[in-house]
């Protein structure tokens, strides 16, 4: 699966679960390392990087989730391995 498909499958399971969901679609202009997706329903605010099975984090999206896990906000790595926690999650 590629990280396209991977971000279309939790992207369509938000949206069915009525979360608002944001992605940017060209980071090339943006500050490195933000994550992949914002996801609000609620009183909820997630912030989730999408990788591949074996794909790596790069240092930049390190501090970002790090930084963001301080927070009061939900922050998540998730791979196609992890669909079933990422369907409790967004439940």
């Amino acid at each position: 699966m590629t990280e396209e498909e991977w971000l279309q499958q939790v992207r369509e399971l938000a949206r069915l679960k009525g979360w608002l969901n944001y992605h940017t679609r060209s980071s090339r202009r943006s500050d490195p390392g933000f994550p992949d997706l914002v996801l609000v329903r609620g009183d909820r605010l997630i912030f989730a990087e999408l990788k591949r099975e074996k794909g790596r984090l790069t240092e930049s999206q390190r501090i970002w989730l790090e930084a963001l896990g301080a927070t009061d906000a939900e922050s998540y790595i998730w791979r196609p391995s992890d669909w079933e926690r990422v369907e409790e999650v967004l439940a």
